[in-house]
């Protein structure tokens, strides 16, 4: 899918496209072992607005794409034990595919440490790059555990709301 604003896009298409190859980095860190801040050079300089064998990646806000992967990294046993908590017992964190770990990593970051993202825009903005990897139950699993997690590290943030979580 390409942009139809091939250089700059509105703050918020910036904002969800450092979501999406914020989790594709950690995906590749996870999978390669690759150094946080290698992968994050690399995706700046060869991926974030250029054209990869046909595929587009739009401009992306490279402070906040920065921001998702170093600080889940540097958090990730925190990260890990929040997500565990959400989860069930027979469905633990290792076993879930990578890219989902990635996802539910990346968000409950924002959850835990992006206070300025509201839990419910950073709810939506996951279970949208959810939606772009999985068609299967997998994006219900990501809204559930966010949600789960944004009432914990979140409880004021969610009130008056109601309704579902997601949209668009």
């Amino acid at each position: 899918m390409s942009d139809a604003q091939p250089r700059s896009g509105p703050p918020a298409r910036k904002r969800s496209n450092a979501r999406l190859a914020a989790v594709q980095a950690l995906y590749q860190i996870d999978l390669s072992g690759s150094p946080p801040a290698a992968v994050i050079a690399e995706f700046r300089k060869h991926r974030l607005g250029h054209e990869i064998d046909g595929d587009q990646y739009g401009e992306a806000d490279t402070a906040l794409f920065g921001d998702i992967v170093e600080g889940t990294v540097a958090r990730l046993p925190d990260l890990d034990r929040a997500i565990s908590s959400a989860l069930t017992p027979d469905w633990p964190l290792e076993r879930l595919e990578t890219v989902l770990r990635a996802i539910l990593r990346a968000g409950t970051y924002e959850l835990l440490a992006r206070g300025d993202v509201p839990a419910r825009v950073a709810i939506s903005e996951y279970l949208d790059v959810a939606h772009a990897f999985f068609t299967g139950k997998e994006p219900g699993l990501v809204n559930g555990v966010l949600d789960r997690l944004a009432h914990v590290l979140r409880p004021g943030d969610l009130e008056g709301g109601g309704g579902e979580t997601h949209a668009h």
